[in-house]
């Protein structure tokens, strides 16, 4: 009798693909949702500007209206639209004492003007949030800084993502995500007792190392652990339900914090309980096989069996720690001790497709922050717009839970990203509209998130589990470097409002052509190896699409002979849901090897 080779994912089903222990797992990341919320967004709010106007001593110190007092010093400009507005950097240089005592109430536009010292602001625009900007003056010729300061929190990222994908990959998932969840506390205290623009920068830097790793190694860990047929479902409805659920309330808790240190140090709370993870969560079990950690991996395996009521075979077990051993030997040392991220680019295959991930990342992430942060610009209560704007996750998510595992990732990604940019840049022909360059602005941020949520897991799936977690951080990092112009794509908002949606429209229009290069992994196992990574998908058309994919073979039987002729990397095969192996235990049926081996195809 030929003994079996298994994997990971072949003792899974015997554990449970998604039960009691699946089911904590996945509420288990409600907390490193809200994480990710408040590390990101917190300093959107922390540095919106209110409404200003050169503040005049004297003007204020006399018993006059405030109406009174901008029509006496505030010259009258107008915006990109062609309306009137108050000017909020220049006032008149005039003596104003004197105009007072003449009974002048209202200025003539040939009187000098000169730049402001100080400033008024009306917190009511605001919802009476008092943010850094009011407090230390951030205004007119220092409003770059909340744009630096944005810009600097991503540049913190992609240290920090460099050195954390290594260290997960090294010492494994937990430590990390522990890790980051510690520096994102630290910094989010530091950032409340900030006295200046400098200790600013510092501290929001060092934010940007804790950034996106605090949710998104608990992300792939939970991932890991979920039977392929229920991924899609928890890699989505996390997002739909944990992360919406905190942009959506995250307005609204600024408003009752009322300033910023207290919004930022409060921040730090669901941070703070994500540094006992360590004692909580298990580590990766597909790490530790890849590190040939066997014995712990089998532990962990049998935790998650009792909690899901199943008992693992011990024929299953032996099986495993057979076939680990056979892998390590028959695969090179330098693969499983020192994988590193250049590997990926080796071999001429896995380098394109791991270029494509990039490039199509770094263009998702520019255009998601972009749109997050753009609604700033949407002329509209910015409270109320970043609500509606997050609220889109929700369907988002949604269609993404009934879709993604029927049509796939590859032209859904690319559709939604097309369409999203085509509607960006028709905003243009609705400029004046406020209300309907808002409702496509919404419509284009709906279609984003879809995309964005696709890449979270397409990223996850595309790159072999030995380099997985410095693979998604390498992608990471190129979206951190390509959204250090968000800030900057949004600012031009303040020559025209609709000049951030154009850009962002074409950026989304070629992220999604070049999304077409990648291959579909719908109804394929992950790749486990480098060369697994190397082999994935060659059997793919351009214009494969899964979801009417007719397999004419599968329902024929294959003899030994014609096994041995497929692909090296067989487990990728169409329309299996899980590994060809895995699907061994319910019911391929082995009778010698000499005679027919019949695979039957997943439904």
């Amino acid at each position: 009798m030929q003994e079996e080779c298994l994997d990971f994912d072949d003792v899974l089903p015997h554990v449970g693909e998604f039960g009691k222990y699946q089911w904590l797992l996945f509420l288990g990341l409600a907390p490193f949702c809200l994480n990710v919320v408040f590390i990101y967004f917190v300093q959107f709010f922390i540095t919106i500007p209110p409404e200003h106007w050169c503040a005049v001593p004297q003007l204020q110190e006399a018993n006059i209206t405030l109406e009174l007092r901008r029509q006496l010093s505030i010259p009258v400009t107008f915006d990109s639209q062609g309306k009137e507005k108050w000017n909020s950097c220049q006032m008149y240089d005039v003596d104003y004492s004197k105009l007072l005592r003449e009974g002048v109430t209202s200025a003539n536009a040939s009187w000098p003007v000169r730049d402001c010292q100080t400033w008024e602001y009306d917190m009511s625009s605001i919802r009476y949030f008092h943010t850094i900007v009011s407090e230390y003056s951030w205004v007119c010729d220092r409003e770059w800084y909340g744009t630096l300061a944005q810009s600097v929190f991503f540049l913190g990222a992609i240290f920090g993502g460099l050195l954390s994908g290594w260290a997960a990959d090294r010492y494994g998932r937990v430590p990390v995500l522990v890790a980051t969840n510690f520096v994102g506390a630290a910094t989010s205290l530091l950032t409340a007792l900030s006295t200046s623009l400098g200790d600013f920068l510092l501290y929001r830097f060092l934010a940007g190392f804790a950034f996106d790793n605090i949710f998104v190694m608990m992300y792939v860990l939970v991932l890991e652990y979920v039977g392929p047929r229920r991924r899609t479902l928890i890699a989505n409805m996390s997002i739909a339900l944990f992360f919406t659920a905190g942009t959506v309330a995250l307005p609204w808790l600024a408003v009752a914090a009322g300033n910023w240190r207290l919004f930022t140090a409060l921040s730090c709370t669901p941070m703070i309980f994500g540094c006992f993870a360590f004692w909580v969560l298990p580590e990766s079990a597909r790490w530790l096989l890849s590190q040939s950690r066997v014995e712990e991996t089998i532990e962990i395996l049998k935790k998650i069996a009792k909690v899901n009521g199943r008992t693992i075979p011990d024929q299953v077990l032996h099986d495993l720690q057979k076939s680990s051993q056979l892998e390590l030997e028959e695969t090179p040392m330098v693969e499983q001790s020192s994988a590193s991220l250049l590997d990926l680019f080796r071999t001429p295959r896995l380098r394109r497709i791991t270029f494509a991930i990039c490039v199509v990342w770094m263009l998702l992430s520019m255009v998601y922050d972009g749109h997050a942060r753009n609604v700033s610009n949407l002329q509209l209560d910015v409270f109320v717009t970043f609500t509606i704007a997050s609220a889109t996750e929700l369907p988002a998510d949604s269609f993404l839970v009934l879709t993604l595992d029927r049509w796939g990732r590859r032209w859904l990604a690319c559709g939604t990203l097309i369409l999203s940019g085509i509607l960006s840049i028709l905003t243009i022909a609705f400029a004046g509209n406020v209300v309907a360059v808002a409702v496509l602005a919404m419509l284009g941020r709906l279609l984003v998130n879809i995309a964005y949520n696709i890449g979270l897991q397409y990223a996850a799936e595309l790159l072999p589990t030995v380099v997985r977690a410095q693979g998604v951080a390498a992608v990471h990092i190129t979206g951190y470097i390509a959204t250090i112009l968000s800030p900057v794509i949004v600012y031009l908002g303040t020559i025209n409002p609709l000049v951030p949606l154009v850009v962002l429209g074409v950026a989304s229009v070629i992220g999604g052509l070049v999304a077409l290069l990648l291959p579909e992994t719908l109804h394929r196992d992950l790749p486990q190896t480098l060369a697994d990574g190397e082999n994935f998908g060659k059997d793919q058309a351009f214009f494969y699409f899964p979801c009417i994919e007719k397999d004419k073979k599968s329902s024929q039987p294959l003899t030994l002979g014609e096994i041995g002729q497929q692909p090296s990397f067989i487990r990728h095969r169409p329309r299996l849901r899980a590994s060809l192996r895995g699907e061994t235990y319910r019911s391929t049926l082995i009778r010698h090897r000499k005679e027919v081996l019949y695979i039957p195809m997943a439904d």
